[in-house]
Formats: C-alpha cells, sequence, structure tokens
C-alpha cells in the first residue's frame, strides 16, 4: 500500500498532518545546518581575541571576527565598532547583538513545538471522526453490519492517531534537542561577550594610566 492509498483512506485530516510532517522535517535540517555552522571552539576563539585587544588591535579583532562569522564573531565585531563610545555603549551593542542573534538561532522552533503539540491532536480528531462515520454507517446498515464492515471502518479512523502521534513524538524530540543546542550556543555567546567587555575594558583603563 502506497503512502498516497494512506493518506486517502486515513481521511482528508491526514493532509495537514502530512504537511506538517514536511514542514517539520524542513525546521528540522535548516536549524540542525545553522546551528552546527553556529559552534565555535570557544577557548581558541579567546585566545586569539584577547591577542588582537591586548596589543590594542582593535582592525585585527574586528577583521578576525568578520572572518569567522558565527553568533558570537558577529556580537564581538558589532561591540568592537563601539569601543571608542564607551564601556556602556560597548555593553549595550553586545545586548541588542546578542538579541539578533539568539532571534535568528531560534527561527522555526515555535513552529516546531506548534507541530509537536498539534499534530497529534490532529490524529486524535480523525480518529473521532472516523468513528462517527463507522456507527453512522451501522446505523445505515440497521445493525447489519458484519465484523468487516466494522474493521474497515475502525482501522482507517485509527490512522489519523497513528500518523498524528509519530509526527508529534518525532517533532517533540527534535526540538527537544535544537533547544539544547541553542541553549549551549547563547552560553558560549555570554562566556565570549564578559570576556570581551573585561578585556576592552583593562585595555581602556591601562591607556589612561600607562606605565612609566
Amino acid at each position: 500500500m502506497s503512502l498516497f492509498s494512506i493518506i486517502i483512506k486515513g481521511g482528508w485530516l491526514l493532509v495537514p498532518i502530512f504537511l506538517a510532517s514536511v514542514i517539520a522535517v524542513a525546521i528540522v535540517i535548516d536549524r540542525y545546518i545553522v546551528i552546527r555552522r553556529s559552534k565555535l571552539n570557544v577557548p581558541s576563539f579567546l585566545v586569539k581575541i584577547r591577542g588582537f585587544l591586548k596589543r590594542g588591535d582593535i582592525q585585527g579583532a574586528s577583521e578576525f571576527c568578520m572572518e569567522d562569522k558565527s553568533p558570537a564573531a558577529n556580537i564581538v565585531k558589532k561591540a568592537l565598532k563601539k569601543y571608542n563610545l564607551g564601556h556602556e555603549r560597548v555593553k549595550e551593542a553586545i545586548e541588542s547583538a546578542g538579541k539578533q542573534e539568539i532571534n535568528k538561532l531560534e527561527k522555526g522552533l515555535s513552529v516546531l513545538a506548534t507541530i509537536s503539540g498539534v499534530a497529534p491532536l490532529l490524529g486524535f480528531l480523525g480518529t473521532v471522526t472516523g468513528m462517527i462515520s463507522a456507527f453512522m454507517r451501522i446505523e445505515d446498515l440497521q445493525g447489519a453490519a458484519n465484523p468487516s464492515d466494522l474493521a474497515g471502518g475502525i482501522w482507517e479512523a485509527l490512522l489519523t492517531t497513528a500518523f498524528g502521534l509519530a509526527v508529534g513524538i518525532i517533532a517533540f524530540t527534535f526540538y527537544n534537542y535544537l533547544v539544547t543546542a541553542v541553549n549551549k550556543l547563547v552560553l558560549d555567546m555570554e562566556v565570549i561577550s564578559n570576556d570581551v567587555v573585561d578585556i576592552l575594558e583593562e585595555v581602556r583603563l591601562s591607556s589612561k594610566n600607562p606605565r612609566v
């Protein structure tokens, strides 16, 4: 039995469930690629950034961040642009850039969470409507329905529940995985941002009070 024939037998509610599964797969693949590209070797990145900043090479640090293109590097790059405007402006730039990068990383996750909750409900709805149709058929046959009539109607009605639960479970599993991965990236960004703020402040103070 082909997938198309199963969808036809399962009723029209299998169509939105199937579309939801396609959307979920697209989101999972897209987010996985984005998160994988956003991963960063935090210790190595911090060592290189510290080297540039300790030497007072703000331009070099900015160019290094432009080459890296990770969310953390984008945050640091925007902070470095505000270096000459003072400590508070640097912190504001980091907070603003951080929110933007987090929104980019979380794009589509709310849709995935919705699918994980709605797909099983659509499946249950399809089963209820299918059971109603089965009992209406029994009524039309005035109680003369044979077991095959009932079995066919019931398994067709249960198809939507099976598909809805399958889509919901898979979507919820990947949602949790992606949320965990995003939270790990956010933690890395916070560590790098705090370290850069401290280094910039040290550089600023040392430039104001040069050693004799």
